[in-house]
């Protein structure tokens, strides 16, 4: 199915009334721009939604520095954006797909089938001399009743398995860059390293060089090593980094993918579990 449209493609149905465009700008660091370069300008129509207040939990001791909103609050969010369940879904950011990418895999949890990420991102529209403003639009609620697809989601215990059986029936996929998943330098979370038996494949090799996503050829030459008929479990700092690559191996033609939410932010907050340093032995996947 597709998850990622051109540009072209939105410009095209902008006024649409079954479409919801989200503006998901956001800049870890600076909590408060990217809703001030959404009041600045957006794409017409777009509705604001912030990654910290609107697509995460508060912090606790566990559950990583992005938990995992209630899915109440989260379906009330939703609603109060005028998303229902017929809507179809349009996310775009600035950080190469990231924020947008986490909006669409929650979107796709509660059992939202028409949810897409808009290729490239609002600096790219903006350059292409496509609409923008800074109009906000009047929001009419749309009721959204969640159908939670828990075959989604793994908790810190299944991992926890996976890395206690050791047998290679669960791939385990690190998304940050080769550096941090190394242990060589951390420099978010308090504890460097990656979780024992995970391979690397940093999110932003979905990309190419003109910053767009790849098509899906190109996204399974990235993950061509990799068993089809195996769980791949998919993680990252704090869960939002991991979601590109959860999109780019549904593109790829992987069905059995998961994503780790609390990714490494909560595998630390256990003092028990295990920690790997450097890169893994390579491995025969088959």
């Amino acid at each position: 199915m597709q998850n990622v449209v051109p540009m072209k493609w939105l410009f095209a149905r902008l006024y649409e009334p079954d479409i919801v465009i989200v503006d998901c700008r956001f800049q870890l660091g600076k909590p408060d721009a990217g809703r001030e370069a959404y009041e600045e300008s957006h794409i017409p129509g777009a509705v604001y939604l912030d990654l910290e207040k609107d697509l995460s939990a508060p912090i606790e001791e566990h559950g990583g520095r992005h938990p995992l909103p209630d899915i109440a609050e989260l379906t009330a969010t939703l609603s109060r954006a005028g998303i229902g369940n017929a809507t179809r879904v349009v996310a775009y950011d600035d950080q190469g797909g990231a924020m947008a990418s986490r909006l669409w895999w929650l979107l796709k949890y509660l059992g939202q089938e028409q949810v897409f990420v808009m290729d490239e991102g609002f600096s790219a529209w903006k350059a292409a001399g496509l609409l923008v403003n800074a109009e906000q639009k009047v929001l009419i609620p749309a009721p959204f009743l969640a159908s939670v697809q828990h075959n989604m989601l793994v908790e810190v215990e299944e991992v926890q398995e996976i890395v206690a059986a050791a047998d290679g029936s669960v791939v385990l996929i690190d998304s940050r860059e080769a550096p941090r998943y190394r242990g060589e330098v951390e420099p978010i979370d308090k504890v460097a390293g990656h979780i024992p038996g995970a391979i690397n494949r940093f999110w932003k090799d979905a990309l190419g060089e003109n910053g767009g996503w790849k098509d899906a050829e190109g996204q399974a030459a990235r993950f061509a090593d990799l068993p089809r008929d195996k769980s791949l479990v998919v993680y990252c700092g704090s869960g939002v980094t991991a979601t590109p690559n959860v999109l780019a191996l549904q593109e790829a033609g992987f069905s059995k993918v998961k994503l780790y939410a609390g990714s490494w932010s909560d595998w630390i907050s256990y003092v028990d579990n295990p920690i790997a340093i450097g890169d893994e032995a390579e491995r025969k996947y088959g």
